[in-house]
């Protein structure tokens, strides 16, 4: 590919190593039992009145502080909002109060919390307010399977919106575990030590949507871009990169393209920059896509279907919240 910039590195909050971190908790967020409570009621408030999120259809895209009132808690939502745009990127919260909730009450809860930090993404063709993230049999392999629909490894990658969110509500009998790594200081790393190869990554790659065979399931988009406030925007996802490769048309890896892939998922598998999390019930990730890669190990789980892993996912734009974001890209990639 032709030389079309020269690269530099990017300071900020957003570079971290996981090395760092690991026997900290600088980046956990414990709800209190008054804030669990606040929680609860604001649920049972919504669950009495029928009002946004009582059914997680439509009207649940909708729901807002004002519907969900968090009065102790809404300050340090607020807080985390800041950190997750101007700080590492990404937070931990636990606590969450899912063992005393039905399913439909988590998926309200969850809705209610992420209102606090930004606006409700629309998520797949049928625009759910969240998805369920559990084992459907579904094989890893075929065009149309989304990466939360089985239990197989996930590369390190970005969702297409500002925050993904991830609330636990039971974990797998084994694996599973979530990594998380700064983009930008792998981004740096790349520049520092192959700036040749740090180049390739503002130039265009092709993408899989995974929305079947046809030529609207891939598209071309850099693997990463410069934001007006000079940072960074990461979108990386190597499953997606590879599974383009089945498109009619889409040209194969150059072997400097599969030079800078190798070394990426060398950096991001490096345990200096990586931190993983063993999520448990009540634990909610929140990590901002444009500074963050994340990952799952593959996991193997329980027979009875009450036990076995789940998970909802959240997808969260900054623009409502009156936060300067990067656009959102929701319905450019994964679902």
């Amino acid at each position: 590919m032709a030389r079309v910039m020269a690269v530099t590195e990017v300071p900020g909050a957003g570079e971290w190593l996981g090395a760092e971190l690991r026997d900290g908790d600088a980046w956990k967020v414990r709800l209190t039992e008054a804030h669990r409570r606040e929680v609860l009621a604001a649920v049972h408030e919504i669950n009495r009145t029928g009002g946004a999120g009582s059914e997680t259809g439509q009207g649940a895209l909708e729901m807002s502080p004002e519907s969900f009132p968090l009065p102790a808690l809404a300050p340090i939502l607020h807080r985390v909002r800041d950190e997750l745009m101007d700080g590492r990127g990404f937070v931990l919260i636990q606590g969450v109060p899912v063992e005393e909730l039905t399913e439909r009450q988590c998926e309200a809860a969850a809705l209610g919390l992420a209102c606090h930090v930004g606006g409700i993404v629309p998520q797949g063709a049928e625009r759910a307010p969240l998805m369920h993230v559990r084992d459907t049999g579904a094989d890893p392999s075929r065009s149309r399977t989304k990466s939360f629909q089985h239990s197989a490894r996930l590369g390190y990658h970005s969702d297409p919106t500002d925050v993904v969110g991830l609330l636990c509500l039971r974990p797998a009998r084994s694996g599973g575990l979530s990594s998380v790594v700064s983009s930008v200081a792998v981004h740096n790393e790349l520049v520092r030590t192959r700036p040749d190869l740090a180049e390739l990554l503002y130039q265009p790659w092709w993408h899989d949507r995974r929305t079947g065979d046809g030529p609207d399931s891939f598209f071309t988009k850099p693997i990463c871009t410069r934001r007006p406030d000079g940072g960074i925007s990461i979108a990386y996802g190597p499953d997606y990169l590879r599974s383009a490769q089945r498109g009619a048309g889409v040209p194969p890896f150059t072997p400097a393209q599969e030079e800078t892939m190798a070394l990426l998922d060398d950096l991001t598998n490096d345990p200096r920059f990586a931190l993983t999390m063993d999520l448990r019930p009540g634990d909610l990730q929140l990590l901002n896509n444009h500074v963050t890669l994340h990952s799952r190990t593959a996991y193997d789980d329980h027979p009875e279907p009450h036990r076995r892993r789940h998970l909802l996912r959240l997808w969260i734009t900054m623009a409502r919240a009156g936060v300067s974001a990067v656009c959102c890209r929701a319905q450019q990639g994964r679902t």
